[in-house]
């Protein structure tokens, strides 16, 4: 009589001998080889599953990312248009739109669509005109000049152009490009398009192919001319000239006013978008059209939105499936250790150890499953660009082509926030497989295991 009730007292939860066992179990016999092989299968459909969401997540937040500082670093992230007449005061403007808290920089712009040709092809393109000033603030565009330099823009009658523009066009540095445009001067007989050569001074590589392959920048004043986007007025006290008069004396009585198609507005957050627009409403002196980066691209992000849910959606039905497996595991193993429950039932454990024992074998399983797929899938991630060209030089395919995918390497972002959710989604998946055999071991009569 020297134990005391304290020492007969059974185990307490989660014991030293409830981790025994389900380790024990773990560790499949010769004759248990099956349900070991389904086990280990399990947990590699979970790392499967772990790794393959976190890349192609990291990689669709790549995408985001990167196209979001491309689109963004080259348009505004809003536009500002007058909607009376032609916006001859856009320094004013400018200006106006500067002071405004939480603006970085706006730049006025003269854009317009018109033809292309050159030694090989001619092509549609965007013609956009920029000032010198403007052009250091694009430093994304600043920085891009592969061939020839932005020194003396403004003072050049030349262009620049895209990259793959000039393959298409088949023109070098120095070469004329030739603008069409189809809005061009009235004539007795109608209508006639405007068409002017220009030399080719700088050749850009933006690694966007939207943006190498169909715009034309221009200096700003050189674009107004050619858009006609400027009046001539009667110059202040200056007397109308008469019918004697010289071209020389016409042209000193009249002055020439640009005006832009509109002004660009960069901020600080781009995400504050209802914010800034009352802002740069307040600032201005009369009614403006203003609309948002996310107007003016909604259909694309939109899209771009619903394809990350529907891609998080559709790959978690790869650790739902790993998740089924493991219920399948179990149950096999519950069957197989019948006689084994019911001679720990006899021995003094309850139903809720037995409960927990099976619940820990199952748990391990999708745990060591998620860890490794958590491993496998931050690399696969870092390393993104290295597998999708080891792979295309392995298959000798395109893979992520960029004339589809706007860039030339494939970007990876891993976001922290992200990864917690998938391994919090993998364990808990995984955790409630466990549930139903492990409350089937627990329910085992034991007069029934041991008849098995």
């Amino acid at each position: 009589m020297s134990d005391t009730p304290a020492q007969l007292r059974p185990p307490g939860p989660f014991s030293r001998f409830e981790f025994l066992v389900a380790g024990r179990y773990l560790r499949a016999r010769r004759k248990e080889r099956f349900v070991s092989v389904i086990a280990l299968l399990t947990l590699v459909g979970v790392a499967l599953g772990v790794a393959t969401l976190i890349t192609v997540m990291s990689v669709m937040n790549g995408f985001r990312t990167e196209l979001l500082s491309k689109i963004l670093g080259l348009n505004g992230h809003f536009v500002v248009e007058n909607v009376r007449g032609p916006l001859t005061d856009y320094e004013d403007v400018v200006r106006r739109l500067e002071g405004v808290e939480g603006v970085t920089y706006a730049i006025p712009y003269v854009e317009g669509q018109a033809l292309a040709s050159g030694n090989a092809d001619s092509t549609g393109v965007v013609v956009r005109g920029i000032d010198a000033a403007s052009l250091k603030k694009l430093t994304l565009l600043d920085n891009a000049a592969a061939l020839g330099g932005w020194d003396d823009w403004d003072a050049g009658q030349g262009v620049a152009i895209g990259d793959r523009l000039s393959n298409r066009l088949g023109v070098a540095l120095t070469d004329p490009v030739t603008i069409v445009n189809p809005d061009g001067t009235m004539t007795p007989v109608g209508q006639t398009a405007a068409m002017r050569s220009y030399p080719v001074n700088v050749i850009f590589d933006l690694g966007m192919p939207e943006q190498d392959n169909f715009y034309v920048y221009m200096p700003l004043q050189p674009a107004q001319v050619y858009f006609k986007q400027f009046t001539d007025q009667l110059k202040a006290g200056a007397a109308m000239p008469g019918v004697m008069a010289t071209d020389e004396e016409i042209d000193a009585a009249y002055e020439r006013i640009y005006s832009a198609s509109g002004v660009e507005v960069f901020v600080d957050n781009p995400d504050n978008i209802a914010g800034m627009k009352q802002r740069l409403e307040a600032a201005l002196d009369r009614p403006f059209a203003i609309t948002d980066w996310q107007q003016r691209n909604a259909t694309f992000f939109s899209a771009l939105q619903v394809e990350r849910v529907v891609m998080f959606v559709i790959l978690s039905l790869i650790i739902l499936v790993a998740a089924f497996n493991i219920i399948a595991s179990l149950v096999m193993l519950v069957k197989d250790k019948g006689p084994d429950i019911a001679v720990l039932r006899t021995m003094g454990a309850t139903r809720g150890a037995i409960l927990r024992i099976f619940s820990m074998t199952g748990f391990a399983i999708g745990f060591s499953g998620t860890m490794l797929g958590l491993v496998l899938g931050l690399l696969f991630a870092a390393n993104a660009e290295m597998l999708r060209s080891g792979l295309s030089s392995l298959l000798s395919i395109p893979i992520f082509p960029p004339e589809l995918f706007m860039m030339n390497a494939l970007p990876s972002r891993i976001d922290q926030g992200e990864v917690i959710v998938v391994v919090a989604l993998s364990l808990g998946l995984t955790f409630l497989a466990t549930l139903y055999p492990a409350w089937r071991a627990a329910r085992l009569d034991p007069v029934e295991g041991l008849n098995q």
